[in-house]
């Protein structure tokens, strides 16, 4: 297939684009992380998300966060189910992140644990 020196050129530029708009995506999650770490007063944090999430992204949030001590706690998917509400694929979800996921889960569950140790 011959392409047109000005079909390449489109290309590039739709290339150049969706690397900036990555670079963009990238700077906005790592401020948006940056600020979270730094208000350290849950209700400073509760008000952020607040303004910054539908009252439908905050259930769903909570809804999952949920879950995990559930599932640390070993109690299986369908009963996680029925106690929540979340669906059992959410479930299946959240136990794959726990497993294979960035260490979120489970940073967050031992600074719960420290919490909860010092109260």
């Amino acid at each position: 297939m011959h392409t047109t020196p000005t079909a390449g050129r489109h290309e590039e530029t739709r290339v150049k684009q969706r690397d900036s708009d990555a670079a963009r995506a990238l700077d906005a999650r790592q401020q948006l992380t940056r600020v979270l770490a730094a208000l350290r007063d849950p209700d400073r944090v509760d008000a952020f998300l607040d303004d910054l999430c539908t009252p439908a992204e905050i259930e769903a949030l909570a809804d999952r966060w949920s879950v995990v001590p559930l599932l640390e706690a070993g109690m299986p998917y369908r009963q996680i189910h029925e106690v929540t509400g979340v669906s059992v694929t959410t479930v299946g979800r959240i136990a794959r992140a726990m497993e294979h996921g960035s260490g979120g889960y489970r940073a967050a569950l031992e600074h719960r644990a420290a919490l909860e140790h010092h109260a």
